[in-house]
């Protein structure tokens, strides 16, 4: 099997092909300078670079938040469009379970994504990957409460949070797309995983309040 590991969830994306497990191809690059202009060549890129075409393909796994709002509909935009048009599986994954899923290996692992105003995309993972608590948008001194209720945690971000000291991710990316067989039944139905409103959606509910 070939496969598409997409991620554009957060400040770098990702890109990586992977036939029968093993990493053919691996590219991380900045997000935050005109994502939607630049993430096409990069996949057209990564495919002419090792000989294969994106129809070679057999499944998309699509990171599909939370983090940005933007880099969320531009990946999950580009994968229902080729899954749907070339007929691919679509597998969708948790960014707060990738950032857990860690080449080393540690016995509770808390990941964090900066939500701003003290607040955070959290969850907090066994190294084997289960859950131990939900993915959520949380307060991060709730998450750090949380937490404590753990022997040997550490906690997993791709950039410094203020109140929290964390490693950068290590990420085993052939151990998670292992984990995950969720094939999406319906593309047309897949939405955005952002675990909370979007700016306007908030403003439309204190405006009808």
């Amino acid at each position: 099997m070939t496969s598409l590991f997409l991620d554009t969830s957060s400040i770098t994306y990702t890109i990586a092909i992977i036939k029968d497990d093993k990493i053919i191809y691996h590219q991380t690059g900045d997000s935050l300078n005109k994502l939607s202009d630049i993430i096409l060549t990069e996949i057209d890129v990564a495919f002419k670079s090792i000989n294969l075409d994106i129809k070679d393909i057999d499944r998309i796994y699509l990171v599909n938040g939370p983090g940005s709002f933007t880099g969320i509909r531009i990946g999950l935009t580009f994968a229902k469009i080729v899954a749907y048009s070339l007929k691919k599986e679509l597998v969708l994954l948790s960014k707060l379970e990738m950032l857990s899923c860690l080449k080393e290996e540690n016995k509770i692992i808390v990941p964090v994504i900066d939500a701003r105003r003290g607040y955070v995309y959290g969850a907090i993972y066994d190294n084997k990957g289960n859950q131990l608590l939900k993915d959520q948008y949380i307060k991060l001194d709730e998450l750090k409460v949380k937490a404590n209720n753990y022997n040997d945690t550490i906690y997993v971000s791709e950039q410094p949070i203020e109140g929290v000291k964390s490693i950068r991710p290590n990420y085993d990316l052939i151990s998670l797309i292992k984990r995950h067989n969720e094939v999406v039944s319906n593309i047309h139905t897949c939405k955005p995983n952002y675990l909370k409103k979007t700016e306007a959606e908030e403003k439309n509910d204190k405006k009808n309040k």
